[in-house]
């Protein structure tokens, strides 16, 4: 990494974590103020709260702290009359703006990555906080369907991946064929492993002759492969805050089953691509500001950057609302944004 380089990117870090920082501590003391007669009066309970809290921000403070880092240090090198001698020194304007977009990009990544994670559900646990007074809230009556089998679990504790009071109807065409009960089941492995198990065989009565109902017992059963405690938590709440790697195998499970998807892939399609509109935005800004501030009011240009960032990430944000909603398919209202801003950023690099 050159000098000039390596000067760029701290500056640009320091102003991220600041603007990062002000803006996550900013959105979680409105929130504490606005939720302050709902949220658990535990002082380690409220300690917990603020921690998801903040977590969840990150969603919404992140690509605009990457971009307002950029405005920041660029407008303050230009005030200070840094960019100009960096121009002098032969630094081409693609030169200057690569450490730019190197970390932001890098950053980015980071981000996606930790959406991969139980970062994901961080809001899930900041309501059930403030609703149950406990992480994790259990469902309860359940009916889904898997492959051919009807399952109903009387209660499902989807942190410890836990269900209780379980009957499986399993099903020949339109025919019962067996019902399977049990007292708890246990995701293990890829599997629910039922005990105490009873299984009661329905056969193909053609005359009063055939033999009748058949019922046998066994300590264990394994069962429902892939069938997630978090996949179908979220089909009881009819919510998609699912990871990154849950909501793949959310939407392979679901796209097996006939289910339709749309919400889950634009749950998918919004960790995955909506945060790249920070580093392209970055760019896109970069090349349309002032190189000298003698002639601007670099001021009132830093503001309009600013406001045009606000714009862009709210636009967008609706869109995917939106294609959550089952308005709009997720290609249009997020993939397709994203990639025009990723040609309207490419033109102007490959432009200058």
């Amino acid at each position: 990494m050159k000098l000039f380089e390596k000067y760029i990117v701290v500056n640009y870090l320091k102003n991220f974590f600041i603007i990062f920082i002000a803006l996550d501590l900013f959105y979680v003391g409105v929130d504490i103020l606005t939720n302050y007669n709902t949220i658990p009066d535990s002082a380690n309970l409220q300690l917990l709260y603020a921690l998801f809290q903040g977590m969840n921000a990150v969603n919404y403070v992140l690509p605009l702290s990457v971009v307002f880092g950029m405005i920041v240090t660029y407008f303050s090198m230009l005030k200070t009359n840094e960019l100009i001698c960096m121009y002098a020194s032969s630094i081409s304007q693609r030169a200057f703006i690569r450490p730019f977009v190197i970390t932001a990009l890098a950053i980015t990544l980071g981000y996606i990555g930790l959406n991969s994670t139980d970062f994901a559900y961080a809001y899930e646990y900041g309501s059930n906080l403030k609703k149950y007074n406990r992480i994790s809230s259990n469902s309860e009556d359940l009916f889904l369907k898997h492959n051919n089998q009807y399952v109903y679990f009387k209660k499902l504790d989807p942190l410890k991946q836990i269900a209780y009071d379980i009957a499986i109807f399993e099903v020949d065409r339109t025919d019962l064929s067996k019902v399977i009960r049990a007292d708890t089941a246990t995701f293990i492995d890829h599997y629910w492993v039922l005990e105490n198990v009873t299984i009661t065989h329905k056969p193909h009565v053609a005359s009063l002759d055939d033999a009748g109902l058949k019922t046998e017992k066994v300590a264990k059963l394994q069962t429902m492969q892939d069938f997630k405690p978090k996949i179908m938590d979220n089909v009881y709440q009819s919510e998609y805050a699912l990871s990154i790697s849950d909501g793949i195998d959310a939407l392979h499970f679901f796209d097996s089953q006939g289910i339709n998807t749309s919400k889950i892939k634009a749950t998918l399609f919004y960790q995955l691509f909506f945060p790249f509109f920070a580093p392209l935005l970055l760019v896109i800004l970069y090349f349309k500001a002032p190189i000298m501030g003698r002639y601007y009011n670099s001021a009132l240009i830093a503001s309009l950057f600013a406001f045009i960032t606000l714009i862009v990430w709210s636009g967008l944000f609706l869109l995917s609302r939106l294609a959550s909603s089952g308005v709009l398919f997720s290609e249009v209202a997020i993939l397709l944004p994203i990639v025009l801003l990723l040609f309207t950023a490419l033109y102007f690099y490959t432009k200058r």
